[in-house]
């Protein structure tokens, strides 16, 4: 069953590892086809899945197929596909996105980068993990965006495909690299709306080069 889904969240689980978006066991990832989703097993290191490693939920929490039981955070990933159009989704424990959520409430944008994700990234409020708390704060702190940071924990993103849900990943970690790292020598500049608009406004109107 989704034989494709298993192998993806495969090989993006091991990209994860390398990329040291995850260590060890912590992080998870799962994609959604109709009313069944896909999710990587608890306890298993993600550079160390196979496909049939991968159990299969349906929307409501009930295990459909696999021999491992779904990760614990499988309440959170429900939580977000019952509340937005998602069909993919990446949590990790990455080191950037993990130091801004242990001390802010939320990622400002300080670059313009960040409106890819929905701009000021909220930090969902902490909650023990894979309770039904943590999944609330996060489907409420993810209203309206691709990723939410959750306090004392990590990241988490969406997508209409797994390409798409680790690529925002990977953004969202650089961009609070970039975040941390300005601290170190001042103060980031927040851009502020009239200046996100106005990416908003150049990206609606694409600029062709005259040719000779």
């Amino acid at each position: 069953m989704l034989t494709d889904l298993r192998e993806q969240m495969c090989a993006y689980g091991r990209q994860a590892v390398g990329l040291g978006l995850v260590i060890g066991s912590s992080g998870n990832l799962s994609a959604r086809e109709g009313d069944l989703v896909a999710v990587t097993p608890s306890g298993v290191p993600l550079d160390r899945l196979t496909p049939e490693m991968c159990p299969i939920v349906d929307v409501d929490g009930y295990l459909v197929d696999g021999d491992l039981q779904p990760s614990s955070e499988t309440p959170m990933h429900l939580a977000i596909y019952a509340a937005t159009q998602a069909r993919a989704i990446v949590h990790t424990h990455s080191v950037f996105g993990t130091v801004v959520a242990t001390t802010m409430t939320e990622l400002p944008p300080v670059h313009y980068n960040a409106l890819l994700l929905g701009g000021v990234i909220k930090v969902a409020e902490y909650a023990t993990y894979g309770t039904p708390e943590l999944a609330a704060n996060v489907r409420t702190a993810m209203a309206g965006k691709q990723a939410a940071l959750l306090a004392n924990h990590g990241g988490v993103t969406v997508g209409t495909t797994l390409e798409q849900a680790f690529e925002a990943t990977r953004l969202l970690e650089w961009l609070c690299e970039v975040y941390v790292r300005g601290l170190a020598i001042g103060k980031p500049v927040v851009l502020d709306e009239e200046q996100l608009a106005a990416v908003v406004d150049r990206a609606a109107t694409r600029h062709e080069f005259p040719r000779r």
